[in-house]
């Protein structure tokens, strides 16, 4: 009989695992010795024994990584050393215990903030932002990529393509910015700026913004059919895979079905990701629900590789979000706008799509992101898995939840090798100085996805002038960065 553990992420609420079907036995590693004198002055090691515990289980490098080796340690009394020697716990997780090929694992302090982003809940004043270099004296400026509906942002007069320079007076720096615009401040005013001749000077235009408790971004910004020379082409911006918006995404596509979309344009430029099964079900709309079709395989590492069932390692197609029938084009085709900006649940997307149809990118080349992540906390008996129905079972003592990479996705055909990056088959970059307006024929990148499809031969000019190269990004500042997270039950084969 096959048992069961669950990935309890963001508002999932499923059934509890038994203790029994722990995939581990707390004797089989290495455990902090108790000091048998109490007056003994002692390092605590309890969040250090949880990472090492858990990544020793979990993480996708754990066979590669000399410091989560099975044999590492020799006696309980060497591994008590081994924790008490890295004091801090956010240095121990990023500085000892990731592997070097690893550029998106995280923690954070606090699980519970974690375990709300999964979800899309954050705070923020609904601007989202690109952040560039002004030469090479350290000084930033940002850029408006857009702005939520119903944030405080969209009661201001703040858009999309507007600059700025400084916070509360304040000139931006490589230095300051994090503190200035991703600290604890709730409230501060951007001080505006003009770009005339490649050059960014101040204009005197002042913008408060409040960052709101509890914000949720609804994920899909537009979603319109547009008239191509009497092709309906359906077209949507989508900023992130939120399975809690899963419905409305499926609704977004029947008003296209209805409106008689026969191509699609998918735009996906500031997208980081998400969730996988929502990537699976966004796949489903634009090619079909045969749900004998391999989305996607997954690739854990070689301890817990053999715990999984084939059924639970292969995702196919879906015919259902689980409350309702999908809403599917059958498209043979489809143009994807992608960008650097665009990572993780896009490229997994773009790549599970690949071998059943044309997949047209348009823009630059992706982050580079194949691998997925699990949300870990310090709870042994359910083998450190986040499960939201056992709170009262995580270790009071310690709140800090990880995210670590755990595995990496494949498409059919078996390619995964996309860490460089998905590159473009029409290669344009956004424009600083013309960024458009998003959704209107007119905007450079979606205006040259539809000269693609139209095959039109008008005479239009592409030319970009400031490209819009950024160091960073306000969606990399929020709890879940640029994750890819699963959220199926772990079937088991035991």
């Amino acid at each position: 009989m096959k048992k069961y553990f669950f990935l309890f992420l963001g508002l999932f609420l499923l059934a509890s695992c038994s203790n029994d079907d722990n995939l581990i036995d707390p004797g089989s590693t290495p455990q902090p010795e108790q000091n048998p004198d109490p007056d003994a002055e002692t390092v605590d090691v309890t969040t250090q024994n949880f990472m090492w515990q858990a990544m020793n289980l979990w993480y996708f490098w754990q066979a590669e990584s000399s410091e989560l080796g099975d044999d590492k340690f020799s006696s309980n009394a060497e591994y008590t050393e081994y924790l008490e020697d890295h004091p801090d716990p956010e240095s121990f997780f990023y500085d000892t215990l990731l592997f070097g090929d690893d550029r998106f694992s995280f923690a954070n302090e606090d699980y519970s903030e974690l375990v709300s982003s999964l979800s899309g809940i954050s705070q923020s004043n609904g601007l989202e932002f690109g952040l560039g270099l002004i030469g090479d004296n350290g000084d930033i400026f940002g850029y408006v990529q857009y702005v939520w509906p119903n944030s405080d942002a969209s009661t201001k007069d703040i858009q999309r393509g507007e600059f700025f320079t400084r916070v509360d007076n304040v000139q931006l720096t490589t230095e300051n910015y994090i503190d200035l615009l991703f600290g604890e401040n709730s409230t501060y005013t951007l001080g505006m700026a003009t770009v005339d001749n490649n050059t960014i000077a101040d204009n005197g235009k002042e913008v408060e913004l409040t960052k709101i408790e509890n914000q949720v971004e609804d994920p899909i910004l537009i979603a319109e059919t547009l008239d191509v020379n009497g092709t309906k082409v359906a077209y949507l911006m989508y900023n992130r895979f939120l399975s809690s918006f899963n419905e409305e995404l499926n609704q977004a596509f029947l008003k296209f079905k209805n409106e008689g979309a026969t191509e699609l344009v998918l735009d996906m430029r500031y997208n980081p990701g998400g969730s996988v099964n929502t990537s699976r079900l966004l796949a489903s709309m634009i090619y079909g629900t045969n749900t004998s079709d391999v989305y996607i395989k997954q690739r854990w590492n070689d301890k817990i590789q053999a715990e999984f069932s084939d059924e639970f390692l292969t995702d196919y197609f879906a015919s259902s979000t689980g409350s309702s029938a999908i809403n599917s084009l059958n498209l043979s085709r489809v143009f994807v706008i992608a960008t650097g900006d665009s990572a993780s649940a896009s490229e997994l997307v773009m790549n599970g799509l690949d071998p059943y149809m044309d997949v047209i990118h348009i823009g630059e080349t992706t982050r580079g992101k194949n691998e997925f992540s699990i949300t870990l906390v310090d709870d042994i008996d359910n083998s450190f898995i986040y499960n939201s129905d056992r709170e009262g079972n995580i270790n009071a003592q310690n709140g800090w939840g990880l995210q670590p990479l755990v595995g990496r996705n494949e498409n059919a055909n078996g390619f995964y090798d996309y860490t460089n990056g998905l590159n473009p088959d029409v290669s344009l970059s956004e424009d600083l100085t013309n960024l458009g307006v998003l959704g209107d024929v007119n905007e450079p990148l979606l205006a040259r996805a539809l000269q693609e499809i139209s095959g039109g031969s008008a005479k239009i000019d592409f030319t970009v002038e400031m490209p819009a190269e950024h160091f960073d990004s306000s969606r990399l500042h929020t709890p879940v960065k640029d994750n890819m997270y699963l959220e199926n039950p772990l079937q088991l084969n035991k």
